[in-house]
């Protein structure tokens, strides 16, 4: 697990050399879908997304008033894995640095890779090439991978590769490669990773390898996320601020880019 004091010096130096984010003139992407009755969660899961209507209409003093109840799993739609999820020892969802959820972003694209393999991984030649044609990913930098599974959503048979209740062994989409983020936790620092999948993890993944890497080195992942493909490559800022859960392996993200001018 890395050092807290070493990884806060490594996120300030990276917020200081990024291009400083524009708030009054840059464009907004947001990077969540939506949460309802057609959220998908993993197919283990033993409950969904649920909204009951508390209230609705007026009130006996005349003026209208509105209330609903919600209950969700923490892992399933735009959401956070905290480091917990998969590292008995890392941080839980309120304990995540600010700095970890607010940062400036890069975003690979494996979109012609993926098209002709559903369970392609990000390799670090991936890493190293896109490094030759666009400059070393700085230490503190949130990693958006995009696999264009993101079209697919949310029908889920197209989005996990198979739809059958409750099973796991016919999950087939494209992740990470634990090589490549081995290198950008341990040799990158960043300071998270994200997807438009299911999972940091392809499909077909049964040991969870990139959890293990990623959440052991305290580096939270962002799965589900929505609309890559209007993020430039770099120069975004993204804003990943999740339901601040005590204790909580993970939870419901609002995930906003940021784009320069």
């Amino acid at each position: 697990m890395r050092n807290t004091a070493v990884l806060a010096l490594l996120l300030l130096a990276a917020c200081a050399t990024a291009p400083r984010p524009d708030l009054a003139h840059g464009e907004l992407v947001d990077l969540s879908w939506l949460f309802d009755e057609h959220t998908l969660y993993w197919p283990t899961s033993p409950t969904a997304f649920k909204m009951e209507q508390l209230a609705h209409g007026p009130t006996p003093g005349g003026w209208f008033y509105a209330s609903n109840s919600i209950c969700t799993p923490e892992h399933g739609g735009t959401h956070l894995d905290a480091p917990i999820h998969f590292s008995e020892k890392g941080k839980t969802a309120d304990q995540i640095p600010l700095r970890q959820l607010i940062a400036p972003a890069v975003v690979i694209d494996v979109t012609a890779k993926t098209a002709s393999d559903a369970d392609y991984r990000l390799t670090v030649d991936d890493v190293k090439a896109w490094e030759a044609a666009n400059g070393a990913i700085a230490s503190g930098t949130a990693v958006l991978l995009r696999t264009g599974w993101g079209k697919r959503w949310p029908n889920r048979k197209e989005y996990f590769g198979d739809d059958t209740p409750g099973a796991v062994d016919k999950l087939h989409f494209p992740s990470y490669g634990a090589d490549a983020v081995r290198l950008l936790v341990e040799q990158r620092h960043v300071a998270a990773i994200g997807v438009d999948t299911a999972s940091i993890d392809y499909g077909q993944s049964a040991d969870f390898i990139v959890h293990r890497v990623a959440n052991g080195a305290d580096v939270p992942g962002f799965e589900n996320l929505a609309n890559l493909e209007r993020v430039p490559t770099r120069g975004a800022w993204i804003f990943a601020l999740p339901m601040k859960i005590a204790g909580g392996s993970g939870g419901p993200l609002r995930a906003v880019a940021l784009l320069p001018r």
